[in-house]
């Protein structure tokens, strides 16, 4: 999982460092800062995948830089990663800009059992790319690196309009895993069915719990197109029905993607998830904050949320609380410390203590 963080000079982070656990749930204001920090993976996938400089193009140098070019001239980030208490890898990357008002790699460096307040012991390093030397490299440590940047993956529900990708067919065999904004669902929970039954069972039944009305999914090949499939379902009550997802509601087709992610046999090592809770009803949140808890076993959780009730399902030292510091002028990032809210939590619930703002981005009264 990643155990360390860093960031300087991106978007409404100044510089924050952040140790990460295997949950780890933003909460903060609107604009606080917390899209920014998911948004950080985005750029981290960008690179790994070798399109900064697409990604780049698209999101202007100055959304990307704190302020802007004027302001900041370079960014940097930093992720230490750990299986065990031995040994960690850890890779770092400094963006500069070009006269042209783009981004280039400045410097990177790949390490191995490495300090977090050193960038260049135990480090290999290389300078003035336009994109990683990571990808491409065949050592040992970058082989290490490689496993766990490219089991980062950023999950985005939001979109269950009538053009959604969650709602159409998609291509059967296009099953190897679960693709971010869940535009293969079908197929995915087909293969569920068909390899891991007993898995499948258990996630239907999930999906149930939070929408009594589906009796059971109809996942098999079109009849007119064997290559393609849609996730069709049986209303409870009525075996002749036969409905396909575009009749089902918005919150409950993004729990039954939220329920896949979290419930699949192999999970990648951190999953990022903004704003689960969009969209479902207070029960569905808790029997979402189960399966986080529960998938917390296997894989590292990150989530953004706006959810008092999805906050109320964790523990302090799960929650990072962020918001926007004034003076500098910057987002604030602190993980609650359990002792300073031991005495509060005996007679109010995390969720009241934010909604009365009795926590924030400091500890309690510290503001």
């Amino acid at each position: 999982m990643i155990d360390y963080i860093e960031i300087q000079g991106f978007k409404s982070v100044k510089n924050m460092q952040l140790e990460l656990k295997p949950i780890n749930v933003f909460i903060g204001s609107n604009g606080a800062g917390k899209s920014n920090f998911v948004s950080f993976f985005k750029m981290v996938h960008a690179i790994f995948n070798q399109h900064l400089q697409r990604y780049v193009i698209e999101e202007k140098a100055d959304n990307i830089l704190h302020f802007g070019r004027k302001v900041t001239e370079t960014m940097y980030g930093k992720m230490i990663f750990t299986e065990d208490t031995q040994n960690n890898n850890a890779y770092w990357f400094n963006l500069a800009q070009t006269k042209e008002g783009g981004l280039f790699i400045k410097e990177e460096g790949s390490g191995y059992n490495v300090n977090r307040d050193n960038d260049y012991q135990n480090y290999f390093t290389e300078s003035n790319v336009e994109e990683t030397s990571i990808t491409r490299s065949g050592s040992y440590r970058n082989n290490y690196l490689r496993g766990y940047l490219s089991n980062i993956q950023i999950y985005h529900f939001h979109d269950t309009s009538a053009t959604s990708m969650l709602r159409r067919e998609c291509d059967i065999n296009d099953n190897d895993y679960l693709k971010t904004d869940g535009r293969n669902l079908p197929a995915f929970l087909y293969y569920l069915q068909e390899e891991h039954p007993k898995l499948y069972k258990r996630i239907e039944k999930t999906i149930k719990s939070i929408a009594p009305y589906i009796d059971r999914f109809v996942l098999q090949p079109k009849k007119l197109n064997k290559n393609e499939i849609e996730l069709r379902w049986v209303e409870k009550g009525d075996p002749n029905s036969n409905f396909n997802a575009y009749q089902f509601s918005d919150g409950t087709l993004r729990f039954i993607a939220l329920a896949t992610v979290l419930m699949q046999p192999e999970p990648p090592k951190v999953i990022v998830i903004d704003e689960p809770e969009l969209g479902l009803h207070p029960q569905a949140i808790q029997k979402l904050a189960a399966l986080i808890e529960s998938a917390s076993e296997k894989t590292q959780l990150i989530l953004s949320t706006q959810s008092v009730n999805l906050v109320n399902c964790f523990h302090p030292e799960d929650i990072v609380t962020v918001d926007r510091s004034v003076e500098e002028n910057q987002s604030v990032f602190n993980r609650l410390n359990p002792d300073n809210l031991s005495l509060w939590l005996n007679d109010h619930t995390l969720g009241e203590l934010w909604e009365r703002n009795i926590i924030n981005s400091a500890q309690p009264f510290a503001k």
